[in-house]
């Protein structure tokens, strides 16, 4: 399988920091810091009334039972049973608040992690898989919802109990209590040397998760190359060593999970081992009781069970904390597209001008697209641009939507620079219809109204009347309120550019108008009838008309030949037949195979 090309997030290199990923966290969080304060009085309480239970028995044992006396062990009995309803109650209460907390934290981190996806520019979503900004919305956050709902639970509650446990146990015995802490450090190396392993296989997980997704998106969305060309083959490939990385991977992750908790299962035993042996001289000796050796047995089966527990949290603590990371580095993409810090605004009642003054333009460092090219459009003229494929055509089209920025130069609209106007004023100004329009999941009415329930049925029916678009969808089932399959799947290539040219006639009326080769799919009978409808559309507006079939664009004031991103021709239909240059011999060309056919 070929190399991918690497999105903006991959190619950030800042390391970023556990802390930096807690701070980020802790933003989301602040809001409901009250909620967060009343979980950890919980979590204290918890542990505090965890406490008492050993200390009962201890009490019990060397009381009561040592005693004989039989009546004396039920008051410690319903402390006990007591003490199990009131931590049930309590850890309920308190796994229920910040499981609601987190969820609401996780709502406005998706939030924001969309709309900072929405301002990226075009260049971002041309080099990023779609499959890998799935996967940062979806499995990324699903990391973070475990580790705020289940695993910070987990972790608070056990440090407050260890803390509460190695207090008591240092006050009630403190050589027990040595004995006890004589394998802690061992544990803790066992923990900080399993932990940075799983924390990369973390990391490498998330990264593959993208990458599978993305693959499938393109696999699924290009089933008709694929099958066309026999193509099934190399797909089965690639997704076999996609599958094969996946299960490496949980393969390293269930040995690394594995023998950490074979290693901390082992050095439990031991510990309590110790404490066994060592408690039993105590009490031989005197210096310990037999209630005080049971209950340092359950305060050191307790002081393992929280680092044991961890060892089960460790793998999806460092699994959201990977993800977190992949989730911080998306969020530090900046779009190159950026707002003027002053925004100038235009006149939209006015036809507009257009200039592209000695502009130079490339998608990529040492490749230009557009060379020294200087093109001046008055207000109302009609300009249409021709050319070979990869000429330039439709670059014009992003420049002066600012879909990018020029290299050098500049890009003016009524002698105002596109980059000190601000972005959504700017998509007023100027309309592009695309040659491969995309419809949404809805209505056709949706469609053209974009879900903006002010539009009239009255302005949208008038709009797709002039885009010659109204016939089609009379003969859909339920015409206007036909639902469409996302993206449009169950319209030919010619509607959906009827539709998108109709979308752009509802919203912005009376801005510049960019058809790139909006009706190339459009068939001879439709394109007659949409003529008429341009020369309405077009009539004393501002407009660029980038248009293959030459058939369409005779009426238009003006017309450009490009040719490796430089404009070689210039005028009028009949000029440049007189010229008999090589707008003459592609007309000349074209009309020959409309004959023949």
């Amino acid at each position: 399988m070929s190399a991918r090309l690497e999105s903006a997030a991959d190619t950030i290199n800042v390391k970023i920091s556990d802390r930096y990923l807690t701070n980020m966290i802790g933003r989301f969080l602040r809001p409901y810091w009250f909620q967060i304060l009343l979980v950890f009085g919980m979590l204290i309480a918890v542990a505090a009334m965890s406490l008492v239970m050993p200390l009962l028995i201890q009490r019990a044992v060397d009381g009561p039972i040592r005693t004989g006396d039989l009546s004396g062990l039920i008051p410690y009995g319903l402390a006990y049973f007591s003490l199990i309803l009131v931590i049930f109650a309590i850890r309920f209460a308190h796994t229920y608040l910040l499981q609601t907390v987190g969820q609401n934290a996780l709502v406005n981190l998706r939030q924001e992690l969309f709309e900072h996806i929405m301002r990226q520019d075009m260049r971002f979503f041309n080099t990023t898989p779609v499959g890998q900004l799935v996967s940062r919305l979806s499995n990324d956050i699903d990391a973070l919802t475990e580790l705020l709902s289940t695993s910070i639970v987990v972790l608070a509650s056990n440090v407050v109990q260890l803390i509460g446990i190695v207090v008591v146990m240092l006050a009630l015995n403190w050589r027990l209590a040595l004995l006890s802490f004589l394998l802690l450090p061992l544990m803790v190396a066992v923990t900080v040397y399993y932990r940075k392993r799983i924390r990369a296989q973390s990391t490498r997980f998330h990264k593959l998760v993208g990458e599978y997704l993305a693959y499938i998106n393109e696999q699924f969305n290009g089933m008709v190359i694929v099958q066309l060309f026999g193509q099934q083959h190399v797909s089965r490939e690639g997704f076999r060593q996609l599958n094969q990385q996946y299960v490496d991977i949980h393969s390293r992750f269930r040995d690394y999970y594995t023998g950490y908790a074979s290693w901390l299962q082992i050095l439990t035993s031991v510990g309590l081992a110790i404490v066994l042996y060592g408690g039993g001289q105590g009490v031989l000796a005197g210096w310990a009781t037999l209630g005080t050796l049971i209950a340092f047995m359950e305060y050191t089966r307790r002081t393992f069970e929280p680092i044991n527990q961890l060892s089960e949290q460790i793998a999806q603590i460092q699994t959201a904390f990977s993800a977190g990371e992949r989730i911080a580095k998306m969020l530090r993409v900046e779009p190159e597209i950026t707002e003027a810090a002053q925004p100038l605004t235009l006149d939209e009642r006015q036809r507009h001008s257009i200039t592209f003054d000695h502009v130079n333009f490339g998608y990529e460092p040492g490749h230009l697209v557009l060379r020294n090219l200087d093109l001046y459009v008055p207000p109302g003229q009609r300009v249409a641009v021709v050319g070979a494929t990869g000429a330039g055509k439709t670059s014009l089209a992003g420049l002066l939507a600012r879909f990018y920025d020029v290299n050098e130069g500049r890009v003016l609209i009524d002698g105002v620079d596109v980059r000190a106007i601000g972005l959504a004023d700017l998509r007023q100004y100027v309309t592009v219809v695309p040659q491969n329009p995309y419809c949404f999941d809805g209505t056709v009415a949706d469609n053209l109204r974009l879900f903006d329930p002010t539009i009239s049925e009255d302005k949208m029916i008038a709009a797709a009347k002039m885009a010659c678009a109204h016939r089609f969808i009379e003969r859909l089932p339920g015409d206007y309120n036909f639902e469409l399959l996302p993206g449009g799947a169950n319209l030919s290539q010619g509607q959906k550019q009827l539709l998108a040219l109709a979308r752009a006639l509802i919203h912005n009326p009376n801005s510049i108008l960019v058809l790139d080769e909006a009706t190339s799919s459009i068939d001879t009978e439709t394109e007659a009838m949409i003529q008429d409808g341009l020369v309405q559309v077009l009539h004393n507006r501002t407009s660029l008309v980038i248009a293959h079939r030459l058939s369409t664009i005779r009426e238009v004031d003006r017309i450009l030949v490009m040719k490796r991103g430089q404009i070689i021709e210039d005028g009028t239909h009949a000029e440049l037949l007189a010229l008999d240059g090589v707008y003459a011999q592609l007309y000349r060309r074209q009309f020959l195979e409309l004959e023949s056919a």
